[in-house]
């Protein structure tokens, strides 16, 4: 703003003048409303209001906000808890180690020795009705004696299909039809033969083994699941480890004894 002078007038004169107040800051008029300030600035003639409002949420550092966006709610597992998890994976390792004998034991009997088995027709599928049918669901399977195998359907008209899936088999063996039942005649196995199917049975075995071990694995990446969730602790682990070593150890000898006798069986005249 201007100040009018004539060269006459004392220079002191103009310094010992008060300045006017060009601006002005004025506390906040509505002190009570929380979450609010306000602030009014004046000049001259004219006067600017500014209205900054702060609002609660706004006012929170990003930090915070983060913090409480990803917190969660943790809970300690019980000593229930824990044990009823541990038994879980105990009893799904047995279930499971028992399937995998009951398929080994399966398998040997499928292959035929120089003796007469129902079991060596228990993967014997027939197209009955246009679905494959197990065999044994569709006939009864006996042995008159132990060179010999008869197949008595329930329902007579399967009797031509049973005759194809017996033939298109790997038994190895001629079905004889009668038109009531289906009669096998066992043939004696040759040495060669029975060297083959040592060899066969040999791998089974070891398949039956891997599977064992698979199982031993999964059991052990769920202990140590819960060792990551500081459900058990490390000592835990290794004794809980060694007690399924001791189980599978159980079940390998069941498939050790499984084809010890399949074996001599084979190499027996």
């Amino acid at each position: 703003m201007a100040m009018n002078f004539s060269p006459s007038t004392p220079m002191g004169s103009i310094y010992q003048q008060k300045p006017k107040i060009l601006l002005s800051l004025q506390p906040p008029q509505d002190s009570h409303l929380s979450g609010s300030k306000n602030v009014s600035c004046g000049a001259a003639s004219h006067y600017v209001k500014l209205e900054v409002r702060l609002r609660a949420s706004a006012a929170k550092p990003p930090v915070v906000k983060h913090l409480l966006q990803k917190r969660r709610v943790l809970r300690c597992a019980t000593i229930e808890e824990i044990e009823a998890e541990k038994s879980f994976i105990e009893e799904d390792v047995k279930e499971r180690m028992e399937k995998t004998v009951d398929t080994v034991r399966s398998s040997f009997n499928s292959i035929r020795t120089g003796r007469s088995n129902p079991a060596m027709l228990d993967k014997i599928e027939v197209e009955y009705y246009g679905a494959p049918t197990n065999l044994k669901s569709i006939a009864q399977i006996s042995t008159p004696d132990a060179s010999s195998l008869l197949v008595k359907p329930y329902d007579k008209s399967a009797l031509k299909a049973i005759e194809k899936a017996i033939v298109n088999s790997d038994l190895g063996m001629t079905p004889n039809n009668d038109g009531e039942v289906i009669r096998l005649a066992i043939p004696q196995l040759t040495s060669e033969r029975r060297k083959e199917l040592s060899k066969i049975v040999a791998k089974q075995a070891e398949e039956g083994k891997v599977a064992l071990r698979n199982v031993r694995r999964d059991a052990i990446k769920s202990y140590e699941k819960l060792e990551k969730e500081k459900k058990l602790s490390e000592d835990n682990v290794k004794d809980l480890s060694s007690d399924l070593q001791k189980v599978t150890d159980e079940y390998m000898k069941k498939i050790d004894s499984l084809y010890k006798q399949k074996e001599k069986e084979l190499l027996t005249v």
